[in-house]
């Protein structure tokens, strides 16, 4: 397979320094090389272009914090996305969860959704929903509201990204969830977003959601793979800046992916929220670099 990596350097969307730096980190974790003994033919396209948050004016705009670099970092990576061929996945590193508003666009118009040729699947992979708006978020801070966005909820300028496209709600499984704001809770009750939080995790167990899943975007032209670091447990990946007790095991997150690669329908994936200034000695890195691994094609035998 030809995989190409794309990263997005971006610690504007959070509340805390440092994710800017987890691409990095991820690519010192020897992700290429562990992509290339796989059999992977393994392209680096370098990083898009992000400010640093002390070159710039902390302006609220709409109550939106950094939103015009943001959102100008968002189009350079759905342009970098888009252009990639049919046959190449693409393996974006973020960066907070901000860049997947970027990401998600770019290869919905990839695979030719919005266009009446086909539907982009998200399986969102993270302790928390991210479907704050503007009017709902505590503190203002975007990478809280990347789902709501590529549905359509918020400011226009950032659900503009899709050209048009938006991300259906049916189209959109969560897994791993358990930390939810009040009126994140309610709106996606409205929506009727699927969300398998960490007690349908002990319920029902890794295999039985992803069978669900996969039933569920049965319809899609592709599925893109978005994993937030803070899915699994703090003990696993301590490198995170919104770490949340009792995630996801190191198992758990391995047969998670394993699972979805034996499907051979995942067409791209997000590595976001790895924070090296947290971490301890990359752990946090490794551990997504071999998540990575496992749905790309890694297995124990």
């Amino acid at each position: 397979m030809k995989v190409s990596i794309l990263g997005i350097p971006m610690d504007l969307g959070a509340g805390r320094r440092g994710v800017d730096m987890g691409a990095s980190a991820l690519r010192n974790a020897q992700l290429s090389r562990t992509l290339r003994d796989l059999g992977h033919d393994v392209t680096d396209l370098g990083d898009v272009p992000v400010p640093i948050p002390e070159t710039l004016d902390k302006h609220a705009s709409g109550g939106l914090v950094f939103l015009e670099p943001i959102l100008d970092a968002c189009r350079l990576t759905a342009d970098r996305v888009a252009a990639l061929p049919r046959d190449v996945f693409p393996l974006t590193l973020g960066g907070d969860h901000s860049v997947s508003m970027g990401t998600v666009a770019g290869n919905a118009r990839r695979l030719g959704a919005g266009t009446g040729t086909g539907r982009l699947g998200v399986i969102w992979v993270d302790a928390h929903t991210d479907y704050n708006t503007p009017d709902s978020s505590p503190s203002g801070n975007i990478h809280g509201m990347p789902v709501a966005h590529l549905t359509g909820l918020g400011d226009s300028r950032l659900t503009g990204l899709g050209d048009g496209w938006t991300l259906r709600p049916e189209d959109i499984t969560m897994i791993g969830i358990r930390s939810v704001d009040t009126r994140e809770r309610d709106a996606l009750r409205e929506a009727g977003i699927r969300a398998y939080t960490m007690k349908d995790v002990d319920q029902l167990g890794i295999t039985r959601i992803v069978d669900r899943t996969l039933e569920q975007l049965d319809g899609v032209s592709g599925i893109h793979v978005s994993f937030d670091a803070d899915a699994l447990d703090p003990g696993v990946c301590p490198g995170v800046g919104t770490p949340v007790p009792g995630g996801l095991t190191y198992r758990e997150g391995h047969l998670l992916m394993e699972l979805l690669s034996d499907s051979h329908r995942i067409t791209s994936m997000d590595i976001v929220e790895v924070n090296p200034i947290l971490d301890t000695r990359n752990q946090t890195a490794e551990v997504m670099v071999g998540m990575a691994a496992s749905l790309l094609g890694q297995r124990i035998l």
